[in-house]
């Protein structure tokens, strides 16, 4: 299975809301791995990875993200890592 990954940055009302928390359990439930963590400037970011289809699943739910929050924006980009990373983590 091919393995793509992936940082992203979510922007709008993303702290304080659960964001972090919610981004974890889909990751389990999607079975992409990788970590989110807050920003000093009222963002979320982090790296996603997984097959395409799993990568596609994340970022499209990110775009939603949990009933609270009130995404803006998600800016992705795919990047070479030879990582793996085991699990998925808020950080």
């Amino acid at each position: 299975m091919d393995i793509e990954t992936y940082t992203i940055r979510i922007t709008g009302r993303v702290q304080g809301v659960g964001y972090r928390a919610a981004t974890v359990r889909r990751a389990h439930l999607i079975g992409v791995r990788g970590w989110v963590r807050n920003v000093g400037d009222g963002s979320v970011e982090g790296i996603i990875q997984g097959s395409v289809d799993q990568v596609d699943r994340m970022l499209e739910w990110l775009r939603q993200g949990p009933p609270m929050a009130r995404v803006e924006s998600v800016e992705s980009d795919r990047i070479p890592d030879d990582r793996r990373f085991g699990h998925f983590e808020q950080r």
